[in-house]
């Protein structure tokens, strides 16, 4: 299932966003014009677990080990990896936003990003690649979204062999289906031991992120949202 959109508009100008929108995409665009060096650049600006972990052994109080951790939330390994998690930021983060308020949405994104990372870092330790992307810090978003609009509806695009529908679908629903997708994937990590050493899709840092934003949702929403929980609202008809 693909989301296109959901029905909530969003309340005022998503400003946190669309900043991190344009961070995102200004990173990867410098990660492009390095060329042949990015690989290098990935290397020393993603988060690499074995090297985190060596790091705090020989030195605990080396603070050069967290820049990976928060850098590597901005960079990207390729143009489908960057708008997929764009669009999916886009379609969730502006509500997010609106309950929590701007400050509080990005000291929450930066949280989740920060506690995926950790998480695949705590599940996949010897690991030598890696690891890019803000779908772990995204993945906090959806988990907030998940709680605090599940009665919204998500317009999505479902395959079904070589057809593909276009659906209506509650927000509980879809993105519950896409936490249970991320927990099959990552429990199939662990269980073939070495795949996630070879690289491929962080399912921990997904599963951490989303986890982190069910936990934290709660403390950074802001008064009336807590009180009220969810604001049903009527759905609107698709254009």
């Amino acid at each position: 299932m693909f989301p296109i959109r959901d029905d909530i508009p969003a309340k005022r100008f998503p400003v946190v966003t669309i900043s991190l929108i344009i961070l995102n995409v200004f990173f990867f665009l410098y990660e492009v014009k390095l060329g042949s060096s990015a690989g290098r650049f990935l290397m020393e600006y993603g988060f690499v677990p074995i090297r985190y972990n060596s790091i705090q052994e020989n030195n605990l109080f080396d603070i050069s080990r967290f820049t990976p951790v928060f850098s590597s939330l901005f960079l990207h390994g390729g143009w489908i990896h960057l708008i997929s998690n764009m669009w999916m930021l886009w379609i969730f983060g502006d509500n997010v936003e609106d309950s929590m308020g701007h400050r509080r949405c990005l000291g929450f994104y930066l949280l989740c990003g920060v506690l995926s990372v950790w998480a695949q870092a705590a599940f996949n330790p010897q690991s030598s690649v890696p690891l890019i992307g803000a779908s772990g810090a995204i993945s906090g978003v959806l988990g907030a979204y998940f709680l605090t609009y599940p009665k919204a509806r998500v317009l999505a695009l479902v395959p079904l062999f070589i057809i593909y529908y276009m659906v209506e679908i509650p927000a509980y629903f879809f993105l519950g289906f896409w936490f249970v997708l991320q927990a099959l994937q990552g429990y199939t990590q662990l269980v073939n031991v070495g795949t996630a050493a070879k690289g491929g899709v962080a399912w921990w840092a997904h599963i951490g992120g989303f986890a982190s934003g069910l936990l934290l949702v709660y403390f950074f929403r802001q008064k009336q949202d807590k009180k009220s929980k969810v604001r049903v609202r009527r759905p609107k008809k698709w254009h």
